[in-house]
């Protein structure tokens, strides 16, 4: 396998190996579990190459297995189409895509937030203690000290900053969904199914529903697969992804018509 899926086996080595390093082998306040996630630009500890190196890390075992199940499942049928160069061309693009889109949205919730926060009171020094605070405590301190009433709204819009800025991203989801993408374009009629839905449905409408239901969890903020997951990279990482599989499609009749699952 090594050999003829040198750039899939690669990736899925290199994320089990971090796992292993930062969640078992070194100390949880380890520097690469402080360095490599990505954080919101406003955050102390924010990197430019968070942009890539978020996709190497993850936020538990079955987290970090259904990334590398669909990298597996999907990658390497695309790495046998397009050959190891360009199928890692096409994964960091979707991966760093998706980071950039992810971001970009934060920044408008960011400035949402920030001014709902000041319409209600609070000045730009207050809004920088709560954004650097690490104690959920004295964040609400801080809002009681500045207005005589604290709505909903503003305590909505004060969770919303605060979780921007302190909690980053992770995971390979973004670059998974490009692949997703690439496939579904690829194979439109190959047939996929999720565990809790076994019943088999054509990728040309699988892929577009799943975006379709991360779209409206991102929007919404309602999600059926619980709270914690960044729909915006998902779906930043298959526009990615779209966008790639348009400036490629002058190749498309060298490929197969079926996959080679």
């Amino acid at each position: 396998m090594w050999k003829t899926l040198p750039a899939t086996v690669s990736l899925i080595a290199l994320n089990g190996i971090i796992f292993l390093l930062v969640d078992n082998l070194l100390p949880a306040g380890n520097l690469l579990a402080e360095r490599l996630p990505l954080y919101f630009p406003k955050n102390a500890n924010f990197g430019v190459w968070q942009f890539v190196t978020h996709m190497f890390m993850h936020g538990g075992l079955s987290h970090l297995f259904l990334n590398m199940f669909g990298l597996f499942s999907f990658g390497a049928i695309l790495e046998r189409v397009w050959g190891a160069k360009r199928f890692l061309t096409f994964y960091f693009a979707a991966g760093i895509g998706a980071a950039l889109i992810y971001t970009a949205v934060h920044y408008v919730d960011f400035n949402s937030a920030t001014r709902q926060l000041q319409a209600a009171g609070l000045q730009s020094s207050e809004i920088t203690q709560i954004v650097q605070s690490r104690d959920p405590e004295q964040i609400w301190q801080i809002v009681s000290r500045s207005t005589a009433e604290v709505t909903e709204a503003q305590i909505t819009s004060l969770r919303k900053l605060y979780q921007t800025v302190n909690i980053p991203m992770v995971g390979a989801s973004g670059a998974i969904y490009g692949i997703l993408t690439a496939f579904g374009m690829l194979f439109p009629n190959a047939k996929l199914s999720l565990i809790f839905l076994p019943v088999p449905i054509a990728a040309k409408f699988f892929i577009p529903a799943l975006l379709l239901l991360d779209l409206f969890s991102g929007v919404t903020g309602f999600s059926i697969f619980g709270g914690g997951i960044a729909h915006f990279a998902h779906v930043g990482g298959a526009l990615i992804g779209f966008l790639l599989m348009l400036l490629w499609r002058k190749d498309a009749g060298a490929y197969p018509q079926q996959p080679a699952f």
